[in-house]
């Protein structure tokens, strides 16, 4: 399942609050394209969740709504924003780290 950082969840939070000026929604993932080996994501700021899509997050909290193909894709990720050297914050999917041995 998609794991979403702290920070994420605050961005995800200002954003929504920002573009619906209401709460309930969410950041939305769907496949763009498929025509490559490497799928393109779709990132929007949505006011609800599709029929079909996965919701990740707590009532009241931050949410993610995932489309069927983009839950399967991000299954073993995490989503957390990044900071450019121009202070521009971007969302990025990263690799989940690996389990230590003897955890």
């Amino acid at each position: 399942m998609l794991t979403v950082t702290e920070a994420a969840a605050e961005a995800i939070t200002a954003l929504t609050g920002q573009e619906n000026g209401q709460d309930g929604g969410g950041l939305r993932f769907a496949i763009h394209s498929r025509q490559t080996d490497n799928p393109q994501l779709a990132v929007s700021v949505a006011p609800e969740p599709e029929s079909g899509d996965q919701v990740l997050g707590a009532d009241g909290g931050p949410k993610v709504f995932l489309e069927a193909e983009a839950a399967e894709l991000l299954d073993d990720k995490v989503l957390d924003v990044q900071q450019d050297e121009t202070g521009e914050v971007a969302f990025a999917i990263l690799p989940q780290a690996e389990p230590q041995a003897g955890s």
